[in-house]
This record gives C-alpha cells, structure tokens and sequence, in this order.
C-alpha cells in the first residue's frame, strides 16, 4: 500500500538574530528586514519522520508551507533532503494570519493539493512558539490528532504512536489518516544530498493564492481572532551577592540573604 504525506514547513527568523527582531507597532507581526531565516528546526524533524515512514511503509512526500515566496528556501531544503513534491501557499492576503487562520490556510491548502493519510508538524515554531497549529489543523481536517511525537510505526494499518510526557511516555494507537506534531527526540534529520539540491534548486514549485483559499475577510490580518495589542521591552538585570567565607558559614549567610529578600 502507498501512502499520502504531508509535512508542515515553516520559514522562520534565525534564532540567533532573535536579539534583533522587532515587531511592527500597528500590525504587531514581526519585522523580517535584514534578519535571515532558516525551516524551522523541529520542522525538521517532521520532515525527516515522514521520510522514514515513506522510506519503510512506501509512498509520497509532500511538503506544504504558507508565507512569501522567499519561503520558497524552506521548501527547497525539504525537496533536499528528499521530499517528493513541495507546495507553497503564497499571496499578500495571507500576511498577519494568527495560528487559526493559519490553520485554515494550511487546511485549505492541503484539501486543494490531495488527500492525506498522515500529515506531520513540528511541535512549535520557534518564532511563535504557540504549539496551536498542528491540533487548530487537524481540526479544521477533520482528522484526529497527537502531539509531543517520538517514535510512529504502523501495525496492521494503524498507526502506533508513543509521544513524550514530563514524567515518562504514552503510547496511543491511532487510525489513519492522523495529524501528528514531533519534538526533538523523534529522529536526526538528515543531510541534504547533492542530486537532491540540485533538483530542489530547478524544481517548478506549485503555489496556491488567495483565489484559491477562500477568506471570509479581505485579508487574514483584519480576518484573524487574535492579534497582538501591544509591546513591552522588558531590561532584565541581577545584581550579585557574593560570600567568600567557608562553604558551611557561606551557606548560612546564602539561606539568610534569601529568606531576608523573600525568596524562602
């Protein structure tokens, strides 16, 4: 049997130019001049679980990101490492979407491409780091949906998932077709290959614009439920209390400063 699979891309500021993001003030989304961006790390991960499950179970890999075409980046990557088609939701309207209408868009876009039989997130975007999207989409799909994803396999056309918990793991068993979200410890991605950039940098994307994907507003800034109100830029500082006396009178001193500030 062949299966259909999408993974979820996103193209997101580098985190180590986070220190230099800025927001805009009346549209609240982030202001991306001059700050590169890379796929998003536990992106990464989705795409190399895919992959893996296509590679062991047989079929397709399609990898779907909405954003504007310099996202067109986050897609070759997937195309490198071996995705086998890529589609890139794409139009000003877009801009500003919140999760949900981002969850929308990606429903949209996906019902618009093909049916799928597993559908693969990361757990969060670092940009965001909301984590509501893969379960806001699944919803939108219709499909059921797990998050914290470690390890999947397939026994007697179901899926077996064990997903990561604070004080141990959970296994669930789900039937197809299942969106799932994958955390870090799900895989080592792999290297992109050679012939696979090769083919990512000459591959014909497939977009798909706002005529396309229906919008109840005139675009997803003005249509989304939630936007941000406003900024604070919080200055954090310490200042240090330093003991050099012997570590059992160092340690009596310590526990007194701190019951003294309120901190016991």
């Amino acid at each position: 049997m062949s299966y259909n699979i999408a993974v979820c891309v996103k193209h997101v500021p580098h985190p180590d130019y986070f220190s230099k993001v800025k927001l805009d003030p009346k549209t609240g989304t982030i202001i991306r001049t001059g700050i590169p961006s890379i796929v998003n790390p536990l992106d990464r991960h989705a795409l190399e679980v895919a992959l893996s499950f296509r590679d062991k179970y047989g079929g397709r890999v399609t990898a779907i990101s909405m954003g504007p075409l310099p996202a067109r980046e986050a897609l070759e990557v997937a195309l490198a490492m071996g995705a086998d088609e890529a589609v890139l939701l794409t139009d000003r309207k877009f801009a500003g979407a919140d999760s949900l209408l981002t969850a929308e868009i990606l429903a949209k876009g996906l019902k618009e491409t093909g049916r799928f039989d597993l559908v693969v997130c990361g757990d969060f975007a670092v940009d965001g780091s909301t984590g509501q999207v893969p379960a806001q989409l699944a919803e939108y799909l219709g499909y059921p949906h797990l998050t914290h994803v470690q390890e999947i396999s397939l026994v007697n056309g179901k899926l077996k998932v064990k997903t990561t918990r604070e004080t141990g793991y959970a296994l669930y068993e789900a039937q197809l077709p299942v969106v799932i979200a994958v955390n870090k410890y799900s895989g080592v991605p792999r290297n992109m290959t050679v012939p696979g950039i090769m083919r990512a940098v000459k591959y014909e994307l497939k977009t798909i614009t706002a005529d396309r994907v229906h919008l109840s507003a005139p675009n997803a800034l003005e249509g989304s439920p939630t936007r941000v109100l406003g900024m604070t830029e919080v200055k954090g500082g310490r200042k240090a209390v330093v003991f050099t006396d012997e570590p059992a009178e160092a340690v009596k001193k310590a526990i007194e400063h701190l019951k003294k500030v309120g901190a016991l």
